[in-house]
């Protein structure tokens, strides 16, 4: 593997509450795979990037968002958020370095991936997150792996057109049918473009919602988490079945 950068960054490789990599099934998923064998941090990086992103569908958890890594790779679904903290995890359980960015996005990037209720519920501006990683000497930001490439597939079915930029259906992006997704071993997008405010740096996803708290609380995310989680999944479902059994393209339109 690639030589580690200075100790100061010793502490973007250590376990936390949410980053469990020590759990059993973090070991064992690492193992079983070989990620912790690759030659190279590109490597395993790419490796485990692309798990993330379309081993772990795009979908929205039943827990909060502050869940472990392990929870999330137990359901094996995730978001923006969810998604970050599994990726950090495995990150730090192949030996790279990683920290947490954390934002608020404008809750119109998810008109259409969610059911009208939980839209209307949903703040105005999203508590959102994207990792950046230490590989090749440098930071890179992956932000990329949210939506699974069946989901995306579905929605630039949906929108054939191509329309730029693009914002709706999980998706902020300059260009739907061209966006910065694929592993290149630089930066990964497909929300930045929602962005509305930064909230800076921190090590760990436990010390962004200690701050900041989650997206839903009280009597909102009590429903959420006893009924709304399953109409959203199983919308996000019947828009990845509807991508992959579609035989002629959806008339053009940019309205998400």
């Amino acid at each position: 593997m690639d030589a580690s950068p200075d100790g100061s960054m010793s502490g973007l490789l250590r376990p936390t509450p949410m980053l469990d990599f020590e759990s059993p099934a973090l070991r064992t998923l690492v193992t079983s795979r070989g990620w912790d064998r690759l030659p190279s941090h590109d490597a395993a990086a790419q490796a485990v990037y692309e798990f993330c992103r379309d081993e772990i569908a795009f979908g929205y958890n039943a827990l909060a968002d502050d869940m472990p890594a392990s929870a999330v790779l137990r359901e094996g679904l995730g978001h923006c958020n969810t998604k970050s903290t599994l990726l950090m995890a495995l990150l730090r359980a192949v030996g790279i370095p990683c920290r947490i960015h954390a934002f608020t996005i404008d809750k119109r990037l998810q008109r259409g991936a969610m059911t009208p209720l939980v839209y209307h519920l949903a703040p105005r501006e999203i508590l959102h997150a994207w990792v950046e990683a230490w590989v090749g000497g440098r930071w890179i930001t992956l932000e990329g792996q949210i939506l699974d490439m069946d989901y995306l597939h579905a929605v630039q079915h949906r929108f054939a057109n191509g329309c730029r930029p693009f914002m709706g259906f999980a998706v902020a992006t300059p260009d739907l049918q061209h966006p910065q997704v694929q592993w290149t071993g630089g930066d990964t997008f497909i929300q930045r473009e929602g962005i509305v405010r930064d909230l800076g740096v921190y090590d760990c996803p436990d010390e962004v919602y200690a701050e900041h708290g989650t997206n839903l609380k009280g009597v909102k995310g009590w429903l959420y988490r006893k009924y709304l989680y399953r109409r959203l999944n199983r919308h996000v479902a019947r828009i990845r079945a509807e991508g992959r059994a579609a035989g002629t393209p959806t008339p053009p339109s940019c309205t998400a």
